[in-house]
């Protein structure tokens, strides 16, 4: 057992570690951007979720994405992993699912934004198991497990696809079924703002997400030789701030105000655009991708509105149009030394072949995570009667009606106690 193979497990490792903090980030940035009588049970099912989907992805998924003996949609062994080395790694294979088992439980977190205020606990359970199962593995297994779309050549170095972009779509689906909050939208369709509940919250969350990103990222070199690590962190640091300073200036431009969720959101847009291109295009490339990723969530949320789509933390716009562009953008910025998977893009004289392979990888991937995640969102409608809980519960808050208890109980407890002795 050599030095670099533990280096390399080590680093790995510590990019697991940064990954599943970014749980951490989610809650929040989703308990921030919800109201307050919702905030304890965003917080536990985040936790709960993650856990569903940690023995899911031991179960089947691992083996479904890496799997030998693969057929058209997925490898078959490894089911149950031991922890057994497989071959040529060049590090430790524990390690390496543990960091796989990561990516998995950001995308069904993501996924789960569609449901905020409004969903049964009991689907969340049923989506996790499922969605973990035959959703992201099939995706994963397309680009990363040597898919059909990797044997094309599909660039996705760390899951602008795989990761946000199957997450989206599937949170699309759930927004279609559940239908907006109560008090969302008026009768002749124009839309309320339902005020987040703490933008501080919202802002650490965001804080802890950029952090976690460099093991999303600089994590997937998968080793310390070289140093590249650093430079995908490099480019991945641009792409945020730019993503960050371009939606806050769209958003002065056009509101005359500098909004502060829309400029949290261009930093994460920034940060899911360069996930799929971040190990293949230059450090100026990478600000382009960021700036073009700012301002496309602050003109994708307004779009998602207008149709009367509630999204309540936006995962539609960061990770769903934002992961599109960043998937794309390798098709016009990917360089020919950087290009360890596919072709040059468009701008290095690699033609439109590259895009063609980007805008294909997005349109199935994204086609499957919709319709497979909306086909189970439909039958667990039968199972568990509704999707959604009732509107006296869902007034009420989820804390109380499906935990019974407040995530603020001395505020709710005050209010109560006020309205009891008046």
């Amino acid at each position: 057992m050599d030095a670099t193979y533990l280096m390399n497990s080590l680093w790995v490792m510590m990019g697991a570690i940064l990954v599943i903090f970014m749980l951490g980030g989610f809650i929040m940035l989703e308990a921030g951007s919800t109201r307050m009588k919702n905030a304890g049970h965003i917080a536990g099912k985040t936790i709960f979720t993650f856990g569903s989907a940690s023995l899911v992805f031991w179960a089947v998924g691992f083996g479904f994405i890496f799997g030998d003996n693969a057929n058209f949609l997925v490898g078959l062994s490894n089911f149950f992993y031991s922890g057994s080395e497989l071959d040529g790694m060049g590090l430790s294979s524990s390690v390496f699912f543990v960091f796989q088992l990561a990516f998995a439980g950001i995308a069904i977190t993501i996924a789960l934004g569609g449901f905020a205020e409004r969903a049964k606990l009991s689907v969340y359970l049923i989506f996790t198991v499922l969605f973990s199962a035959i959703v992201y593995p099939v995706v994963a297994h397309w680009i990363w497990g040597g898919g059909w779309l990797a044997e094309h050549g599909k660039q996705d170095f760390a899951g602008s696809t795989v990761v946000h972009l199957t997450g989206a779509m599937a949170a699309l689906a759930a927004t279609i079924l559940l239908k907006p909050r109560i008090g969302k939208f008026n009768k002749d369709g124009t839309a309320n703002n339902i005020y987040g509940h703490n933008q501080v919250y919202t802002a650490l969350g965001v804080l802890i997400l950029w952090v976690g990103w460099f093991g999303f990222n600089a994590g997937s070199t998968l080793t310390v030789e070289d140093g590249f690590f650093g430079f995908v962190a490099l480019n991945t640091n641009l792409a945020a701030g730019a993503g960050a300073v371009s939606a806050l200036i769209i958003s002065w431009m056009v509101m005359g105000k500098s909004d502060v969720p829309t400029m949290l959101n261009g930093a994460l847009a920034g940060l899911v655009a360069i996930t799929a291109s971040c190990a293949f295009v230059d450090t100026w490339a990478a600000v382009v991708i960021g700036l073009v990723a700012g301002i496309l969530v602050f003109y994708s949320v307004r779009f998602f509105e207008k149709r009367k789509i509630d999204d309540p933390i936006f995962a539609l716009s960061v990770h769903g149009a934002a992961g599109v562009w960043g998937t794309l953008s390798t098709g016009f910025f990917a360089t020919p030394e950087l290009a360890a998977v596919g072709k040059p893009g468009l701008f290095y004289g690699g033609g439109f072949e590259q895009l063609g392979v980007q805008f294909m990888g997005v349109a199935v991937s994204g086609l499957y995570a919709f319709a497979v995640s909306f086909i189970i969102l439909a039958a667990a409608k039968k199972v568990v009667g509704g999707l959604r809980v009732t509107e006296e519960e869902e007034i009420m808050g989820l804390d109380l009606s499906e935990h019974g208890s407040y995530g603020y109980p001395e505020v709710f407890m005050a209010d109560e106690n006020k309205r009891l002795s008046s």
